[in-house]
């Protein structure tokens, strides 16, 4: 046996292409060894940005002693969980259902048969920070793989039992499904005033420290202080964006949000950055600046989208899926300065940049200085703040100078689908078409390169399709793509945008639909069968394809008329209703959709785009805060499904004219910007 990731496209399975450990991609090669040897498997599971899987590889999967014990003992399989979130989810889950706190780097112990019976994360190769050594921990494990077959075989039935569980519903204590709770915005609304509870009053997030982003959570305490007008929901959401926006978490040279901050002021951040934080804080700060009118909120949008245009673009117009947290060896060496190299290169200018950007002789991190805007969040006058942008001018053009942190070149379905709708929106907010023109290109790059018929795939690098035999791709990818077209669709009023979300629901019931329980399986019917077929709507660090997909088809319902796709968004809304009574924080984005199915504000335009006035009701539609908007623009010639409430309106003296429609009512006819301003806000 001998390290076999050289073949691979994959920059996380790249990086171990030369450890003297036996790597063997996840397939058949690997599974079949384990069971003709009856040797467990070792799975590491990780991805190419991650601190902390480059320190467990430095200090052990590169040390040849560990390596031998590796070899000797198990089958090594090694898996991105970028490529692969169907594998990564199941293990994650198991890891969960044995007490441990999961995360990446994933270490997992399997029968050769792919049962989970041990596991963890980062392991050091001493004892340290309450774990074992990474050596003892092999031994120990391969000595009850040996000595206590019925050890494993307990273990084995307990996380099974507890896996299959977790893709059913809830149920009763008499083993019938949990029926008890139905989703209304009282619940919702009761459910944020228990939730803000949990935010810290100081610094923004929810309390302690690590502090992750989590947009989909304060969007839920958005859209409450919106329906509630409670100013306690609404400050909870922008102390959180004021905070991380001026903290160290954000990139104050060329923009972006670093994945998570690992104290509770958003200071010092593990430096990876990931497409799919940047797509969902672009997309809550742009809710956010429709009510606020933030001036930094705007500001910060405008940064982080040049910083994807700029640094996150595949060649083909997608967007490449993160930045490495190290360079150089070294966690953050990219970002951090020196004071003396402030002074250097700021001459007379450096004191107050120094001030106004926390810049300590002896740093305010490790000795090094992360540019953070804390203690001095609000603007300069006009002068000084012109002053400081010339001056972080000149520290990018040093720090491009320096050795980058490495870039994961992989095309994600899924992830440029939450960036076509954050720049599709962000564009029609901000009035910047140039946006509107990458999210199309990256548009069109998934449905020619990343397509099979009417298949989504998951994965691109390289110039090939990427993900071994995980075949088509995953519930995200559909929800996440036809979201994006939805989006696209209401901002260009193009219809090949609106037929792509129609096709992808519709192979989304054909090949993911769960037929008993309701809702959809992350994986197609005809993809790799593992050892349980994951279903459920929890948020993690990006929303859930069951949550993102009910506010699709709520689209596709009042878009077409057609009430089988309510039909279809009630059966995933009933199938985790139940979730309520276990966590609602995790289900946040299927609560969005239940609420936009149930509440929609559609705006028809009759009109023709590209005209003064009809563009001009365009322009209002965007601008206003309301969350459950839904925009349609129809000729003067067109008309509605007979269904919709706007059926049969006209023009006003053959003028642009607007409805605003709730429920089955519909607004009086308005021809100017001012009075659709007034009736969205009504």
């Amino acid at each position: 046996m001998t390290n076999k990731l050289g073949d691979e496209t994959s920059p996380y399975l790249l990086q171990h292409k030369d450890n003297p450990v036996h790597w063997v991609p996840w397939g058949d090669e690997a599974l079949d060894r384990a069971a003709s040897e009856n040797r467990p498997i070792l799975l590491s599971v990780g991805y190419a940005a991650c601190h902390w899987c480059h320190v467990m590889a430095h200090e052990s999967f590169e040390d040849p002693d560990t390596a031998a014990i590796m070899n000797e003992l198990f089958v090594c399989i090694k898996v991105d969980r970028e490529e692969r979130p169907d594998i990564d989810a199941i293990y994650q889950q198991a890891l969960a259902l044995t007490g441990e706190q999961g995360g990446w780097p994933l270490t997992m112990f399997l029968t050769p048969s792919r049962e989970p019976f041990w596991g963890g994360t980062y392991f050091p190769p001493e004892p340290r920070y309450g774990r074992p050594a990474f050596r003892d921990l092999l031994a120990q494990l391969h000595n009850v793989w040996q000595t206590q077959p019925e050890t494993v075989a307990k273990n084995t039935e307990a996380l099974g039992n507890g896996l299959a569980r977790l893709s059913r519903p809830m149920e009763t204590g008499d083993g019938q499904p949990d029926t008890r709770y139905a989703i209304t915005t009282e619940i919702m609304d009761r459910s944020a005033t228990q939730l803000v509870g949990a935010v810290d009053n100081v610094h923004g997030g929810l309390q302690g420290a690590p502090k992750f982003p989590q947009p989909h959570v304060f969007e839920f305490l958005w859209r409450a202080g919106l329906r509630t007008n409670s100013d306690t929901l609404k400050a909870a959401v922008t102390l959180t964006l004021d905070c991380m926006s001026q903290g160290g978490i954000y990139d104050h040279l060329i923009g972006g949000f670093s994945r998570y901050s690992t104290d509770e002021v958003w200071l010092a951040p593990h430096f990876e950055k990931m497409l799919y934080d940047n797509a969902l804080l672009i997309d809550l700060l742009t809710r956010v600046w429709r009510k606020m009118h933030t001036s930094l909120y705007a500001t910060r949008v405008r940064e982080t989208i040049h910083w994807a245009l700029v640094e996150m673009r595949d060649a083909g117009g997608a967007f490449a899926g993160a930045l490495d947290a190290d360079s150089e060896g070294e966690e953050g060496r990219f970002y951090v300065w020196q004071e003396d190299q402030i002074d250097e290169l700021l001459g007379d200018d450096a004191g107050v940049f120094k001030k106004i950007y926390d810049v300590k002789k002896h740093g305010n991190w490790e000795l090094k200085n992360i540019l953070n805007r804390t203690d001095h969040p609000n603007p300069e006058d006009a002068a000084t703040e012109a002053g400081l942008g010339i001056s972080r001018n000149i520290l990018l053009a040093e720090r491009n100078t320096r050795v980058r942190p490495g870039r994961d070149d992989k095309v994600l379905a899924d992830w440029n689908g939450l960036f076509i709708s954050a720049l599709a929106e962000a564009s029609a907010t901000f009035h910047e078409p140039k946006w509107l023109d990458a999210a199309r290109e990256a548009f069109d790059f998934i449905t020619t390169t990343m397509t099979s018929g009417d298949r989504l795939l998951h994965s691109y690098c390289d110039g090939r399709v990427t993900g071994g035999a995980s075949g088509p791709g995953f519930l995200d990818d559909y929800a996440n793509m036809a979201r994006a077209a939805l989006s696209m669709y209401e901002v260009t009023g193009d219809e090949r945008y609106l037929d792509h979300a129609k096709r992808w629901a519709t192979t989304l019931q054909t090949h993911y639909r769960d037929p008993e329980h309701g809702g959809y399986f992350f994986t197609a019917d005809d993809a790799e069968q593992l050892i349980t077929r994951t279903r459920n709507a929890t948020d993690n660090a990006s929303p859930a394809g069951n949550g993102t997909i009910v506010g699709v088809l709520a689209r596709l319902f009042y878009l077409t008329g057609d009430d089988a796709w309510r039909a279809e968004a009630m059966f995933v809304v009933d199938a985790f209703a139940s979730e309520m009574g276990r966590n609602f924080v995790s289900i946040a984005t299927l609560l969005a959709g239940a609420e936009f199915l149930d509440g929609a504000v559609q705006v028809v335009i009759i009109g023709t785009r590209g005209e003064a006035a009809t563009d001009a009701l365009i322009d209002v539609t965007f601008q206003a805060p309301e969350p459950n908007r839904l925009l349609v623009v129809v000729g003067p010639d067109e008309d509605l499904p007979g269904s919709h409430p706007a059926h049969g309106k006209t023009q006003t003296d053959g003028q642009a004219t607007a409805y605003v429609c709730r429920g089955p009512v519909c607004s009086l006819p308005v021809t100017t910007a001012d009075d659709l301003a007034r009736a969205l806000d009504s």
